[in-house]
């Protein structure tokens, strides 16, 4: 199939918009919840945007080191929400930047070997991990629902009206569309809650009048990174379940395009991932990992070619530098967010009891690490101030409950289902395995 140069653009947008929800609504959770300003907020949202770009080209054009050179979108992972506010609110925003690069370095320098390292993260601790991070991001949402921890309306009736007014949109688009409205269902309700708030006189658009239309990238925006041993664990963790997760998107986009990818291109792949890891960490943006909404666009547009995918990152990257635009996002009001976050943490829950679906529940072993890790991680996260008197070579595997309870599965994984106790899948099967769920 021949495309013109209209066509091309126009395949390129759709599949901006497609993640733009997405990409966009990290940042503004992430930079509301660790109070960053609205200066800030703006220059998190542009950077994001920016470097969603960026990454997506790092992964689309090829060379014999880094990129898979198939048509796959990258954005800023969900996955990271969670461990960044956690990291953010206990050692400060240094701090997260240095354990992005650190994971970036993590990701650069296991990229080669994760086929074996795979083997140490199956499904039943890759899926009780999303699922730690799903339940500690829900109580970020009801915050925002309640209008935003502070506000002198929390927890008014008209905060809660209009948050779940917009999930109550989201979920209709849902029932009531099809391709390419539902794939953007959560930015159409983003909008239009956006839209009523603005018209009861609840959302203030002076960030957009003093942003500038033109800005460039700045480096260390936020500050010198601080490497701090828990933080870098915890982004590692992160890093691990991200490529597990890019590992499906790849496989699927690889059938789809009819084409076999080896160890040596899912490396690649890995490699890209690990750059855009390390330019998000110097440039104060975020952890990046293949979007599987796109790999819908494709199937339903049958168009399957890598410069449609690269137009995309262009447009992306320039959006990135027009400050103005994104200065429009921070203005959602907060009951808006957490109505949106309320369907999108909750999919983050979803995702992970569906990697959790592919494990052998008959396995009174697999039932207690999931009990135990999913335990210690939504305790440690309810009550901070469990191991306050432990020593502080402890603390690092206890200071929040992603990491508690990440550290717990993987533990509980190595004692239970070695030696024989339980029937291991090989890392290439999991990849396999992994295209259902792309």
């Amino acid at each position: 199939m021949k495309l013109t140069a209209g066509k091309t653009a126009s395949l390129a947008l759709q599949h901006v918009l497609a993640m733009y929800a997405g990409a966009m609504i990290v940042p503004l959770i992430v930079g509301s919840s660790l109070g960053l300003s609205s200066s800030q907020l703006t220059y998190l949202v542009s950077i994001d945007i920016f470097m969603c770009g960026i990454a997506t080209l790092l992964q689309v054009l090829s060379n014999r080191f880094f990129g898979i050179g198939l048509p796959i979108v990258l954005g800023c992972t969900f996955t990271a929400v969670g461990p960044m506010i956690a990291i953010g609110s206990e050692y400060g925003i240094a701090s997260v930047y240095g354990a992005v690069i650190a994971s970036g370095l993590f990701v650069l320098l296991a990229a080669g070997i994760f086929g074996r390292i795979a083997a140490f993260f199956p499904p039943v601790v890759t899926g009780s991990v999303v699922t730690i991070i799903g339940i500690t991001l829900i109580p970020v949402a009801m915050g925002n629902i309640a209008g935003g921890e502070g506000s002198r309306d929390y927890g008014s009736i008209e905060n809660v009206s209009i948050a779940f007014g917009v999930l109550l949109l989201i979920i209709l688009l849902f029932r009531f569309t099809k391709g390419f409205f539902r794939s953007i269902s959560i930015l159409i309700g983003i909008a239009a809650g956006t839209a009523v708030c603005a018209f009861m006189g609840m959302a203030d658009f002076k960030a957009v009048e003093e942003a500038s239309w033109v800005s460039g990238v700045k480096p260390f925006y936020f500050g010198v990174p601080a490497f701090e041993w828990a933080p870098i664990l915890t982004m590692i963790l992160v890093a691990i379940v991200s490529m597990i997760e890019s590992t499906g998107v790849y496989l699927a986009v690889a059938d789809l395009c009819g084409r076999k990818i080896n160890e040596k291109d899912l490396a690649k792949g890995y490699r890209a991932e690990g750059i855009a890891y390390l330019l998000g960490g110097i440039l104060n943006a975020f952890p990046y990992t293949a979007y599987s909404q796109n790999v819908g666009l494709i199937q339903l547009s049958g168009v399957k070619k890598r410069k449609v995918i690269a137009v995309a990152g262009v447009m992306l990257a320039l959006l990135g530098l027009v400050p103005k635009i994104a200065a429009f996002t921070t203005v959602i009001p907060s009951p808006v967010l957490g109505g949106a976050m309320t369907a999108m943490f909750g999919m983050v829950i979803a995702y992970g009891v569906k990697m959790l679906s592919r494990v052998d529940f008959s396995s009174q072993e697999n039932l207690l690490i999931i009990a135990c890790s999913i335990g210690i991680g939504t305790g440690v996260t309810a009550v901070p101030d469990l191991f306050a008197s432990m020593p502080e070579a402890f603390k690092i595997l206890t200071s929040n409950g992603i990491v508690a309870g990440s550290t717990a599965a993987i533990l509980l994984n190595l004692l239970l289902n070695t030696k024989g106790r339980a029937k291991k899948e090989s890392a290439q099967q999991d990849y396999r395995a992994l295209k259902a769920e792309a």
